[in-house]
């Protein structure tokens, strides 16, 4: 699956990369699943309709039209589900440089205490939708179609407006988030992204993505690190997994095999058959 840069895609051949604030209408009527997202901005996502579930290299996240995500950039799979119509949503690109102008100008306006937490790690802050983000949401579709110039102005407002709300209402936590954009240590290691994914249904090409690396590279680096190519590592770290819930009685065959990345269940049963000598149809009998 071929990867999407955002914002770049958005604007086709308009995109010059020049303004650093940008919106952008989303909107399609099928299911998109693990779809390979580049960000190379930081982004407000405005769901308007359907859900979204974005895998990260060290978190997953599910959101409905009552929620609302604050994404860095970075490297991600996102599965879009079509609700009652389609699925929509409004995008407000944001670089690190408005987070830096916004701090300096409003930060006098808050708790010194809240900008000397530790960082966190997440690649995300997730915001329900109230009747403030609704009517927020609202004004921004109305910047189309304005004067170019105008309409930069306006978006300026509207990104102090929607920061110093979230200031307002999530305090610290939203702080701490800040925080984490601007030093970047939401990076994770290689070997992290690894064990975090290691029980997952993601593939070795999907994980290779998460690691901001090519599948080749990130061949090279797992075996420099694990001494044994990837395909089999993670196949046999998940087939013990699914041993072991098997004779726990945790789980049958059918309700596991794609949590481990199987795509039927004819492929995870010869795959067991073949590491450990029989069928996980016939694992309580050995």
């Amino acid at each position: 699956m071929d990867i999407t840069n955002l914002p770049e895609h958005l604007f086709e051949g308009n995109y010059t990369g020049t303004s650093d604030l940008q919106i952008a209408n989303y909107e399609v009527y099928k299911h998109v699943s693990k779809n390979k997202i580049n960000l190379n901005k930081n982004v407000f996502s405005f769901l308007l309709d359907g859900q979204k579930d974005i895998h990260f290299s060290n978190d997953i996240v599910s959101i409905d039209h009552t929620q609302s995500l604050l994404l860095a950039s970075g490297n991600f799979l996102t599965t879009e589900i079509v609700g009652a119509n389609s699925y929509s949503c409004l995008l407000f690109f944001f670089s690190q440089k408005n987070i830096n102008d916004f701090l300096l100008k409003y930060g006098h306006l808050f708790d010194p205490n809240d900008f000397n937490k530790v960082a966190t790690s997440s690649p995300y802050f997730l915001m329900q939708k109230d009747n403030f983000i609704i009517h927020f949401i609202n004004s921004i579709q109305q910047i189309y179609g304005l004067n170019q110039t105008i309409s930069q102005k306006i978006l300026e407002l509207k990104f102090e407006e929607i920061m110093l709300y979230l200031a307002d209402k999530y305090g610290q936590s939203f702080f701490v988030y800040l925080h984490s954009l601007l030093i970047n240590e939401r990076e994770l290691s290689f070997k992290m992204v690894i064990e975090k994914n290691l029980y997952t249904s993601l593939n070795i090409d999907e994980v290779a993505f998460l690691c901001n690396m090519s599948l080749s590279t990130f061949k090279r680096k797992f075996i420099q690190l694990y001494q044994e190519s990837p395909g089999k590592w993670f196949q046999l770290k998940r087939l013990n997994k699914a041993k072991k819930l098997l004779l726990n009685n945790e789980a049958t065959p059918s309700e596991i095999y794609m949590d481990f990345g199987y795509d039927s269940l004819s492929n995870f049963s010869t795959a067991f058959k073949n590491e450990f000598g029989y069928s996980p149809k016939n694992i309580m009998k050995t």
